[in-house]
């Protein structure tokens, strides 16, 4: 029984790494994950070295003639132009990664990990918990995740904790649900049920049978939803609930400022928009080539 038992985690080992390396070989494949692969590394290079690549301090302020006259446009001194408080647009944009990066990054793992407690506690409970919690991410699936952010931000107050909080609680309910319906379905499968014959307690097969195999769909979720967490938080940088501090270099709260001159500065809604555009489709690329190459039914 001891030598039986210990084979089942060895076999799982093997098919494990050889699923990964077939679904590895099939990325490489996808020309449009590999663009939004590109996209991507552009993104966090901009992001991580914002301070080498920035021709300027995102607070240093210039002058232009006639003072009086709008901002002005792209030019060899400044690429992007200068914004209403005569800051260089190009080095706000570079800063404004870095802040979009970072709270989407860990606003998705905050959500992950909320989301992923109630999930697993409902897919491996069962009966009644699982009904009780499931009830609760339907209610917050029915409001509109924008609002929902909104709301949390309005009562927490600004900030980039809160902000990131608010994030991470839109996309919460969505990684429950997903990992509560895979659970669902792999505890029933054939190596679940070989493994609780073999003796394997319910904490074992929780955490060494069934989550690691629920992981395929979480992964790109979670690429998903790093796309939606950057427009959420552009969005609510564009609505005023943006960081504290106006100067701070923000996609969304550089349209916000932009919505005053856009007819005379439209260069100034245009860079961080194509910005935020440019890196919310990196990741849509990223995470529909993932789900090909992860789902074993898109083999080809």
């Amino acid at each position: 029984m001891t030598t039986a038992a210990a084979t089942v985690p060895r076999a799982e080992a093997r098919v494990s790494s050889g699923l990964w390396r077939d679904a590895l070989r099939r990325l490489l494949r996808n020309r449009p994950a590999l663009l939004g692969l590109f996209l991507i590394g552009v993104f966090v290079t901009v992001a991580v070295l914002a301070p080498v690549i920035a021709p300027a301090d995102p607070l240093a302020r210039f002058t232009w003639n006639p003072p009086s006259g709008p901002p002005p446009g792209p030019a060899a001194n400044h690429l992007f132009g200068l914004d209403r408080q005569g800051h260089d647009e190009f080095s706000r944009v570079i800063f404004g990664a870095r802040i979009s990066l970072f709270v989407g990054v860990i606003s998705v793992i905050m959500g992950l990990a909320m989301g992923g407690v109630v999930g697993a506690i409902a897919g491996a409970a069962g009966g009644r918990i699982d009904n009780v919690l499931m009830r609760v991410v339907d209610v917050l699936l029915a409001v509109p995740g924008i609002l929902l952010a909104i709301g949390i931000v309005a009562w927490l107050d600004r900030g980039l904790v809160q902000i990131m909080l608010a994030v991470a609680a839109t996309n919460a309910p969505i990684f429950a649900r997903l990992l509560r319906g895979s659970l669902l379905a792999i505890r029933e499968s054939d190596y679940v049920l070989a493994a609780r014959a073999l003796g394997a307690s319910g904490p074992r097969l929780l955490f060494r049978h069934m989550i690691p195999n629920a992981l395929t769909p979480m992964i790109v979720a979670a690429t998903l939803a790093l796309a939606t967490a950057i427009i959420d938080v552009a969005g609510l940088g564009f609505l005023g609930l943006g960081p504290p501090d106006p100067r701070t270099a923000e996609w969304g709260t550089m349209l916000t400022d932009s919505t005053v001159a856009l007819r005379s500065a439209p260069h100034l809604i245009f860079f961080p928009g194509v910005a935020i555009i440019i890196s919310a489709i990196g990741f849509n690329l990223l995470g529909d080539g993932l789900r090909e190459s992860l789902d074993p039914r898109l083999k080809r």
